[in-house]
């Protein structure tokens, strides 16, 4: 099993860095609430299609009228959704929304954990909120251990990505099993000691080492962007609008 893949649920985003995304799925409440949106905007699209339909047939015969009536029909109901989803998900909400009038949706969503309805199984998605608030947990600590190795060694050929899968995996840890922990653990550390020189004392939790390596790390990012905001600050006149008072 591959580091990518421990410890990531099956409804898990997963970037490109392997990092498992947590998205909060979206209630019941707020599906229901697009799906009135989607109902309104169809109706809206219905009532103004029929309007020009009604229009442009004032002089033709009943079949053509219907004709037009059954096209308008379909294209609203049934080509609208296909364009903005998937042809599955389209036909299947065709049916549970609109001939059952949303009751198997409303029953799936309730049952599912992540407010599924009927479609978002046949296309394997599920709604999840845009806006949320995060509260980022606090950077791993330098085991003092391994401060003076870490202060000593070469580690800037680390690869922006697998420092974050590291700070990934730490901020986790504690939310995996103990065999996920431990297999992933000893995988990132293998190949953080692939561009970290000297090696690490012998002997020492592979985690210690992760931690180390990305408490070092930070700590030499914030100093050279102390380093460059200096810099900048002799360069660079002060701004007058700065100087007047608020």
């Amino acid at each position: 099993m591959s580091n990518s893949t421990v410890g990531v649920g099956v409804d898990d985003l997963v970037t490109g860095e392997a990092v498992a995304l947590e998205l909060p799925a979206a209630g019941i409440a707020m599906r229901a609430l697009s799906g009135f949106l989607d109902l309104l905007i169809a109706f809206v699209l219905l009532w103004g299609g029929s309007f020009v339909a009604i229009l442009m047939t004032q002089n033709a015969d009943d079949a053509i009228i219907g004709v037009t009536m059954t096209v308008l029909l379909v294209l609203v109901s049934v080509v609208l959704p296909t364009s903005l989803e998937t042809l599955t998900r389209a036909l299947v909400g065709f049916v549970e929304i609109w001939t059952l009038f949303g009751v198997p949706a409303l029953v799936s969503g309730l049952v599912s954990g992540k407010g599924k309805r009927l479609g978002d199984y046949a296309a394997g998605t599920y709604v999840v909120r845009e806006r949320v608030s995060m509260t980022l947990p606090p950077p791993p600590m330098m085991p003092l251990q391994l401060a003076a190795w870490a202060a000593g060694a070469d580690i800037a050929r680390l690869p922006d990505g697998l420092a974050m899968a590291i700070r990934q995996f730490l901020m986790r840890a504690s939310l995996l099993s103990p065999h996920s922990r431990s297999t992933l653990g000893v995988q990132l550390c293998d190949e953080v000691v692939a561009y970290v020189s000297p090696l690490p004392p012998a002997g020492i939790h592979p985690e210690l080492v992760l931690a180390a390596v990305i408490a070092d790390r930070r700590r030499r990012d914030a100093i050279r962007l102390e380093r460059d905001a200096a810099l900048r600050r002799r360069l660079i006149p002060a701004d007058p609008i700065d100087a007047l008072p608020r």
